[in-house]
Formats: structure tokens, sequence, C-alpha cells
């Protein structure tokens, strides 16, 4: 399997959903040009991305459907992955229902919850068991995968029980930066993080466009850093 750098890898998704497009259009070749247009990134960067996949074809570009699949080669997406999901709050249940991880190959197999009073709920098709039973049926099920949307003050001890039940990637989504050992993947999804990025950046924005000015900000930042140190 050719190594292939992680900026990359975090693109190939997009690439896939805008083939998959154009190939439900009856499109057979996708450009460079055409990519990177909706991507909004350099041409050149779509053709550092795929060569890792796909070789285009001069004055066409590169071939919807087989670009399609070898992106799915490479990302596995065609070996239906099982996964456990620890918390069935509003996230939890959030991930349950979400139907777009049965394209990339994932499959919540089940959910697990401390609440009794969740035991037996169905959300997606997925059913929600008592937290107890987790270790021991992901020990015999062989699941490698285990996904984490518990409150922050548990998540670590799930990640714990996961990993000692046999879980080879963790995929977070609990604001806290787990403990685990260096033979185990973890993908941390920090969604208050990206909303401060997300914020920044609008902040940012309006300043230059000359809707809020530089008096505004360093009031909203109580003392914090000021825009012109941060240039």
């Amino acid at each position: 399997m050719p190594k292939v750098d992680v900026a990359t890898v975090t693109r190939l998704p997009k690439y896939h959903q805008i083939l998959q497009n154009m190939k439900q259009q009856g499109q057979k070749y996708a450009s460079s040009g055409h990519l990177a247009q909706l991507l909004n990134v350099d041409p050149s960067l779509v053709r550092k991305d795929l060569a890792c996949v796909a070789t285009g074809v001069q004055k066409l570009g590169y071939p919807v459907h087989l670009t399609m699949e070898k992106i799915e080669n490479l990302l596995g997406m065609r070996n239906t992955k099982e996964a456990f999901l620890a918390g069935a709050g509003s996230l939890g249940r959030a991930l349950m229902a979400y139907p777009g991880f049965k394209q990339y190959g994932l499959r919540i197999t089940a959910a697990f919850d401390a609440d009794p009073a969740k035991a037996g709920d169905i959300v997606g098709g997925v059913q929600v068991l008592p937290i107890e039973k987790l270790a021991d049926l992901m020990r015999r099920m062989s699941i490698m995968i285990g996904i984490i949307a518990v409150p922050v003050d548990t998540a670590q001890e799930v990640a714990d029980l996961m990993i000692k039940a046999g879980a080879l990637a963790i995929w977070n989504f609990a604001p806290i930066t787990l403990q685990i050992p260096d033979n185990v993947i973890v993908r941390n999804e920090n969604l208050a993080a990206g909303y401060a990025l997300l914020s920044y950046e609008l902040e940012q924005n309006l300043y230059r466009r000359g809707e809020i000015d530089e008096k505004y900000i360093n009031e909203q930042t109580a003392g914090g850093a000021t825009l012109s140190e941060s240039k």
C-alpha cells in the first residue's frame, strides 16, 4: 500500500464525492482544473493528490469511474469495518443515524450507554446496550474500532475499556486529549475547537471588510492579544 501524507488523505473523500456526482451525471472524465475549481484549490495540488491513485488522460483528465475505484481501494472504503459506539446522547444518536458512513465502509454495529433508560433504544437501525456489555462483546466480535461520544469525565475510562477489549483505533468526539498507547490509532474530533476557529476567522473577515474595528475586537477579548499583536 502506498504511503500517502495525511493532508492528501483528508482531501481524497472530497474528490470521491465530486467524482461520484459527476458519475451520476454521466460524465466520464474530470480535469484537474475542474476539480480544483470545485475545491477552491490550485490545479497543481489536485494533480499531486491524485498522483497516488490515478493517471490522467491527456486533454481529457482523470477517468471518473477508475479514479473513484482507486480512491476507494486506498482508503479501504470497500472493506466494511464494524465499530462500537459509546454514548447514546444527542451526539451519539446523530452518529448512529448518519447514513453517510456506509459509503465509506463504516458500520456502527452497536451502541452502549451507562443510562439504563436508554438500553433497548434503536436509532438508525443500531441498538443501544448497557455499557457493561461493551468489553465482552467487543472482544468476542473482534471489533477493532471504538467511537467515543460520552461526557469528558468518562471518556478516558471508556477508551481504556475499549483498548483492553481489543480496539486498535479510537474515534474520539469528547473534548479531551486521551492517553492512548502507541500501537492504537486515535482521531480526535473537537467540535468546540472547530467552532472557535470558525468564529475567529469570521471576526478577522469582518475586520478586513471594515464592519468591526480593532477596538471592538480588543474589547471582546478582554485583555487578550490584539489584532496588531497577532499579525
